[in-house]
């Protein structure tokens, strides 16, 4: 049974609505944002329509804000726009569809104002406006909203898309717009991307890649971002109305041959029971010349070949691409397909392969991934002269996977990042070499057996005797 101080609902009942109301008075002073809230709830016990007015208002007044938003002030504006954004779909639409629909579009048309005055990194206040454009979908279905009108709004929308605030609306909306709604949507978006349009300045042409003459620019491939604009809309729509064809005209024929490209048209042909056309597809890649072809692109292979009856080919083609890679998603996609038992017998081959692989960090990402924490330890173990402490962000989690119940493993790579720190004279790393250096000691009393490693006794010497004039170091550790 929790105290009767615990904080829950129940106990703060027993307070009484007075003593409750003075308490939420007392909290909310000097606090604009519970001032807000409490506002809100007052409207909402009030009507619906009150409710409305109050989100009308404080959204009226968020888009009239002009200062700049820093990153440690995104948190408190997300909190106000989802309080809005909740308010407007669990009370305002539930009551009143229409009237929901309108504040919903006032509530996405705040994008544009937010991010050209904020610091957006860590993508929040964007989750906010993804999540409207899901509900307006709901909303506007809800509110029966003419397919034509909610196309014109959808279309002009689309079109001022700065900053990808609407990036999800057109899918949002298909079941609101239905089949002519989506067929007069797609003639907006045609029309527009035959009236007249200024080419791009020099400097505003953006490099997505190169080829053996020099840059490869965006607008070359995809056209500018107009022609990209409708390209992506009628894509959307293509998919909303199951035109696998019309999907594909959209992509330029240079931009078919890429295995990203490829892979991604070839996922709709095999839904679509087109199993040769996607094979097509795959094998008209042009990779550039590369030895490493994206992992989307072979698993769209493997699953296509299973379509086509070839399923020796298909798991020919994911172990291939295990061996070349040593990502497991291959591995899983292969044993998945194996007869019981098989699947054991395979995935041991697969580990002794994963042992003897050129590069020993890739593999010790596999065992750690997989998870085979054994096998990484005597992975380590084995080849711990192979190991490069400089690659900490693969050598941190790695110790620390290790440490529980292998922890002479654990010890040799932490060593790995101490001997690369003081043999490079990375000043910067002392510290973090110093806390290794600790935590070598904390696991020192649970090896039983260092075997060739050496003490740790016999290594912190050896540490002395090559890095004594490191004080910066030594400093640290004492």
């Amino acid at each position: 049974m929790a105290a009767k101080t615990t904080l829950n609902a129940k106990n703060l009942e027993a307070l009484g609505a007075q003593r409750l109301a003075e308490l939420l008075i007392e909290i909310s002073t000097g606090s604009a944002a519970h001032k807000q809230r409490l506002r809100m709830e007052l409207a909402g016990n009030a009507s619906s329509a009150e409710m409305a007015r109050e989100i009308r208002k404080r959204l009226a007044s968020i888009a009239r804000a002009r200062t700049f938003i820093d990153w440690h002030k995104v948190k408190k504006l997300k909190a106000d726009l989802e309080t809005q954004r909740k308010a407007i779909v669990d009370i305002v639409a539930v009551d009143d569809p229409k009237e929901g629909f309108e504040l919903i579009w006032q509530f996405l048309a705040l994008a544009d104002s937010i991010f050209e005055r904020s610091d957006d990194g860590s993508g929040s206040l964007m989750e906010s406006f993804h999540q409207a454009c899901t509900d307006a979908g709901v909303i506007a279905r809800a509110a029966g909203v003419d397919a034509e009108t909610l196309a014109d709004k959808i279309f002009a929308a689309v079109q001022g898309n700065a900053y990808g605030q609407y990036d999800e609306l057109i899918t949002a909306m298909v079941a609101a717009l239905g089949n002519d709604g989506l067929e007069y949507l797609k003639t907006l978006f045609v029309q527009w991307s035959k009236e007249p349009q200024t080419k791009p300045a020099a400097d505003d042409r953006r490099v997505i890649g190169w080829s053996a003459k020099g840059p490869i620019y965006e607008d070359e491939v995809y056209g500018n971002q107009r022609e990209l604009t409708v390209r992506i809309a009628l894509q959307e729509i293509a998919d909303a109305q199951g035109d696998v064809d019309a999907y594909i005209a959209q992509q330029p024929e240079k931009t078919r041959r890429f295995p990203l490209v490829a892979a991604d048209i070839a996922g709709r042909l095999l839904f679509s029971g087109r199993a040769h056309e996607a094979l097509q597809m795959l094998d008209g890649v042009d990779t550039g010349g590369r030895t490493e072809i994206p992992v989307e692109w072979q698993l769209a292979r493997a699953e296509t070949l299973d379509a086509l009856g070839r399923a020796d080919e298909a798991q020919a083609d994911r172990w291939k691409s295990f061996e070349q890679s040593l990502n497991d998603v291959h591995l899983r996609a292969f044993l998945k397909r194996l007869p019981d038992f098989d699947d054991i017998e395979a995935e041991e081959k697969a580990f002794v392969y994963v042992h003897a692989f050129p590069d020993v960090h890739r593999a010790l990402t596999f065992f750690l991934g997989w998870p085979a924490l054994a096998e990484a330890a005597k992975l380590v173990v084995k080849r711990k002269a192979e190991l490069d402490g400089d690659f900490y962000e693969l050598m941190t989690p790695a110790a620390e996977a290790l440490a529980e119940k292998h922890p002479l493993a654990a010890t040799l790579v932490l060593r790995s990042m101490i001997d690369f720190t003081l043999d490079s004279g990375r000043s910067s790393r002392y510290k973090h070499a110093a806390r290794h250096l600790a935590e070598c000691v904390s696991l020192s009393p649970h090896i039983t057996d260092f075997s060739s490693a050496g003490t740790h006794e016999a290594y912190l010497a050896e540490l002395k005797r090559r890095h004594d004039k490191k004080y910066g170091f030594w400093d640290l550790v004492s």
